[in-house]
């Protein structure tokens, strides 16, 4: 592994970050993928949606459902955000029962005009019935 002082000899861009934030989330590592996340933040280094996206998808896995709503909370002043970024919150909120957020980033898509697909109705689907309603 390199160190953070070998790091910085190299140009690392927001894909390399990206696919170290993405390793972290399939490792459920989620506080090493927002470490990493904060680290590219405060680099010359712009986050964008994929770099988001893992970011978010690590909380997820991981049961932390504030995280992945705070992050998508503040990304929404700075960029455009897509399907795969609320699904992943809707997704997170689901499977941490928290239903009534799940359903309020859901209904921000449909009233955002945020296309809506499979997973995230699945996930809307899932937490209505978690929450019993």
């Amino acid at each position: 592994a390199l160190s953070w002082h070998e790091l910085n000899k190299y140009e690392v861009n927001c894909y390399h970050y990206g696919t170290v934030i993405d390793a972290c989330a399939k490792a459920c590592a989620w506080m090493k993928a927002l470490q990493f996340y904060f680290v590219m933040a405060s680099s010359s280094v712009e986050s964008n949606t994929i770099t988001l996206n893992a970011a978010i998808s690590a909380c997820e896995r991981s049961g932390q459902w504030e995280q992945a709503l705070k992050h998508m909370s503040v990304a929404l002043s700075k960029m455009t955000l897509g399907t795969v970024t609320f699904s992943a919150v809707v997704s997170a909120c689901e499977k941490c029962c928290t239903w009534e957020k799940a359903l309020q980033i859901f209904s921000f898509m449909m009233w955002s005009n945020v296309e809506l697909d499979t997973i995230t109705f699945s996930a809307a689907i899932s937490a209505c019935e978690k929450g019993e309603i």
